[in-house]
């Protein structure tokens, strides 16, 4: 046996309700047992008219519905103790013969109760039946149908129960799905965080000993972007205006190390300011096109980035003029931001997005970013004083 506590508020489930709730579930369970004994009303009629007997279809109401409505009484007591002795494969000898005995006496309890109904429902809708009619009409109606009543009671109780808990399975699978994801979201957002810190603090360092107030400005710069870190640290995506305020800080960061050696063509439409992106995309890849397309070279360089919307997608795209990669020789190894980038944009957005690296047809090398277009949820205003 198996201990169980059955609340009170729902036999069925286990399940508190609103005293509305109960009162919705009891009329619809009483609807159910009046139709269910209805149907067999109606079969109690046609066995006697096949059998030539005079039963008139009230005689049949007052001698069945009652039956019904008894055992609408007496489900919740198979339903405990279903759960108190469960059919299970270490139990089901036990349970079996349990669950057998009381059929037969939930049977009986309901047979004597019927009979014993029966006849004050009768008497007082002013028909005479006696006791020995009402019970012989029982037995050769449907007596036999108490033990198969017990058992159908007992076999829909399991099967709610195991309905309910595979729902259950399934809602907390679901929760602890979206847990770890957003676990291993946070971890891979974490990552970024230190890999910018560390670049960014040895470009202050090397710029330290040729122009110290360029590296002063650099310092208090990060001090914004840091702030601006700390706010959305909980963030998982945020708007495109928001991402571009932040990368703004991290460009000056880098124009005052680089100076004339770097340019920055930002090419935004404004209908996708309000367009969600994962926080902390655009950084990782500007700084990929400024180490590996602009530190490298001594010439002047440009970073282009781009964003439109282009039928449900949001596109995005990161150009840099360097050497792009080589026609010939080991594939491209991505680094921390590009396999960070590319990891939480499988998280977020499964097959719903693109994520591309190739050389530009202009020269250089261009990343290509794709994701569902979507707005910022609006914050409701302050009310007025």
């Amino acid at each position: 046996m198996r201990p169980h506590t059955d609340h009170p508020g729902d036999f069925m489930t286990g399940r508190a309700r609103s005293p509305s709730q109960l009162l919705v579930r009891g009329l619809l369970l009483v609807g159910f047992w009046t139709l269910l004994g209805l149907f067999f009303v109606s079969e109690a009629f046609v066995a006697s008219a096949v059998m030539g007997r005079r039963l008139s279809w009230s005689q049949a109401v007052w001698y069945q519905l009652p039956g019904w409505y008894i055992w609408a009484a007496l489900a919740p007591l198979v339903v405990i103790l279903g759960r108190r002795v469960r059919i299970e494969r270490s139990t089901w000898t036990f349970a079996v013969l349990f669950h057998a005995t009381a059929s037969a006496l939930f049977s009986l309890v309901h047979l004597v109760t019927a009979v014993a109904l029966g006849g004050v429902v009768a008497s007082l809708a002013g028909r005479a039946f006696s006791f020995v009619e009402v019970l012989r009409f029982l037995l050769e109606t449907g007596s036999h149908l108490n033990l198969l009543t017990y058992w159908a009671i007992l076999g829909v109780s399991y099967a709610l129960d195991y309905y309910r808990r595979d729902q259950e399975r399934e809602l907390r699978s679901t929760v602890l799905q979206a847990r770890l994801t957003e676990a291993q979201l946070q971890m891979l957002k974490m990552e970024l965080h230190p890999h910018f810190l560390f670049n960014t603090l040895n470009a202050i360092s090397a710029l330290m000993h040729k122009d110290v107030d360029a590296a002063d400005r650099m310092l208090a710069r990060l001090g914004d972007l840091l702030r601006l870190t700390l706010e959305s640290s909980g963030k998982q995506e945020v708007s495109l205006r928001e991402e571009l305020n932040f990368l703004r800080g991290y460009l000056e960061i880098e124009q005052a190390r680089f100076r004339e050696r770097l340019t920055i063509d930002m090419r935004i439409d404004p209908a996708t300011l309000d367009a969600c992106v994962p926080n902390l995309v655009l950084q990782p890849l500007v700084e990929n096109a400024i180490r590996h397309g602009i530190a490298p070279r001594s010439a002047p360089g440009r970073v282009e980035i781009y964003a439109h919307k282009e039928n449900a997608m949001l596109e995005l795209r990161v150009r840099d003029n360097g050497a792009g990669m080589k026609a010939k020789g080991p594939p491209l190894r991505e680094g921390v931001g590009l396999t960070n980038t590319r990891a939480r944009l499988q998280q977020l957005y499964g097959a719903s997005h693109r994520f591309e690296l190739s050389n530009a047809m202009e020269g250089g090398f261009v990343v290509r970013l794709s994701i569902p277009f979507t707005r910022v949820a609006r914050q409701p205003e302050p009310a007025q004083a």
